[in-house]
């Protein structure tokens, strides 16, 4: 069972303590650019374990009376219906998603940027969309030559010319659906904006990784770059806070290099600037909450084995090009690990070799192996869910808990109505029925009770899941790799 090394309500009221201070340090209004999610944060709670998913929006929610939230979303993502992969939902749809998550939280939602506009047909669809669900839509434009352009940057034809959102709060939160909205770039023009109407604004960032105050290969923070392979991101050294400072701390390129530009308009602005260097303008405290190094660096080198899975499954399926599973074994040895230091992928590779078929394993918390196969009544991934059931509520294996009755019309409906090939119960298939036998028959109800147990747990698939079973081990809160393998040979599997 992984261990706690993270003190989560801690950080919730050092962070919130933090963004007031700077607030109050610049005046009239704050624009905060919050990198990584704000809701379902499961890479952070992966990495550092105790940290909970929701905790920035719960901090957050500490600040709700004095803040309101613009979401940008870049219009190319719109455009090429990019993919948020660890919720399968699409760019556009997850701002329609988030907006209704922050207005149930009591957050005010100012509106949409749509940034980097160019008159793209599905993005007039969508902004038309986002204006009949009664949301406001703003646009700002492409500017020739940014960053490296500050005169046409910070003119009535650069920042000047994108739609200006009017807030009214001392803190404005700057989110997305994903990384390469164009957060910053918004930030900045509201700054702009703001200055040319009267108002003192200043800008900071939140971004949780890479974890400023940790070393640069630590795993917290390789992790980090194994997440984020399709992004070219990496990690370095801040050369701006090494000269003013003569300390080390760790940033990543992308804010290296845009912090010329955010400091010039400090300096064209207000004659100064209020930063040194990125790691400055940041007000990230997740480092000071850490309880147990060793706990999260085991936890860390866990998450880049699985990073490297899903890239190699990613390929395996058109999605990625062959050089990001390359920067993912690179960075699996940077933290000195292997496919080897991953336990259940052992258990199911033998498991799989023992049955000549597809085979899942499943870590229990005492680190007990369970293991599924594909039998003619359920596929592997619903095998091994079932008895890592039986196994944590103390029931003999060898205990039927799905009575054929209940079983044989789900199959019947999947072929004979559905046009299913595929007659094994999936995952979901699997549970439903769990449920039904559980109103009659008590030992099924013991199982169905330790569902709440599976969260946090390992698992292994030596093949690649279908997509309702990897819904269904994601909602469970199980941490799922799969070996880059097909189940079939066949192009296109309905099943």
């Amino acid at each position: 069972m992984t261990k706690n090394g993270f003190d989560n309500e801690k950080y919730i009221s050092m962070q919130s303590q933090r963004i007031l201070e700077r607030i109050d340090s610049f005046g009239d209004k704050l624009y905060l650019e919050f990198g990584g999610k704000l809701f379902d944060d499961y890479h952070a709670a992966r990495v550092l374990p105790g940290f909970a998913p929701d905790s920035k929006i719960r901090m957050l929610e500490k600040l709700k009376d004095s803040t309101e939230i613009i979401i940008a979303i870049h219009a190319g993502d719109i455009e090429h219906n990019k993919v948020r992969n660890d919720l399968d939902i699409a760019y556009d749809r997850e701002v329609l998603r988030l907006t209704d998550a922050f207005r149930k939280k009591g957050l005010l939602v100012s509106g949409v940027v749509i940034t980097r506009y160019a008159s793209q047909p599905a993005v007039d669809a969508f902004a038309d969309k986002l204006r009949r669900l009664g949301g406001k839509v703003y646009f700002h434009y492409p500017i020739a030559g940014y960053p490296q352009n500050p005169g046409l940057i910070l003119s009535p034809e650069g920042f000047g010319k994108n739609q200006f959102v009017e807030t009214t709060r001392p803190l404005v939160v700057v989110t997305a659906p994903g990384p390469g909205s164009g957060k910053l770039a918004v930030c900045l023009s509201q700054v702009y904006q703001e200055y040319t109407r009267g108002v003192r604004a200043g800008y900071a960032k939140f971004e949780t990784f890479p974890i400023w105050n940790l070393p640069l290969t630590h795993p917290v923070n390789l992790a980090y770059e194994a997440a984020t392979t399709d992004l070219d991101d990496v990690n370095m050294i801040d050369p701006f806070h090494l000269e003013a400072y003569g300390k080390m701390t760790t940033n990543y390129n992308r804010d290296v290099e845009s912090f010329p530009v955010l400091n010039m308009m400090f300096e064209h602005i207000y004659g100064t600037s209020p930063y040194h260097s990125p790691t400055d303008m940041g007000v990230n405290m997740v480092g000071f909450c850490i309880t147990d190094d060793e706990a999260v660096r085991k936890a860390a080198c866990q998450e880049i084995i699985r990073r490297y899975y899903s890239a190699a499954c990613a390929y395996k399926r058109g999605l990625i090009d062959r050089d990001q599973i390359e920067k993912a074994e690179f960075i699996m040895s940077r933290a000195g690990v292997t496919i080897e230091d991953r336990p259940v992928v052992a258990a199911a590779l033998a498991r799989d070799k023992e049955t000549g078929g597809a085979a899942m394993a499943i870590e229990l918390p005492d680190g007990q192996m369970v293991t599924g196969r594909n039998g003619s009544m359920m596929g592997a991934a619903a095998g091994a869910l079932m008895n890592a059931l039986k196994a944590l509520a103390g029931i003999q294996p060898d205990i039927d808990l799905i009575a054929p009755i209940v079983l044989e019309p789900i199959r019947k409906l999947k072929t004979d109505h559905f046009g299913s090939e595929n007659p094994r119960l999936h995952s979901d298939e699997l549970l439903y029925a769990l449920c039904i036998c559980a109103t009659m028959n008590p030992t099924a109800g013991r199982a169905m009770k330790e569902l709440g147990r599976l969260k946090g747990l390992e698992a292994h698939s030596t093949v690649m899941l279908s997509r309702v079973d990897l819904e269904v081990y994601r909602r469970l809160g199980i941490n799922l790799t799969c070996e880059p393998q097909r189940k079939t040979n066949r192009l296109f599997d309905k099943n």
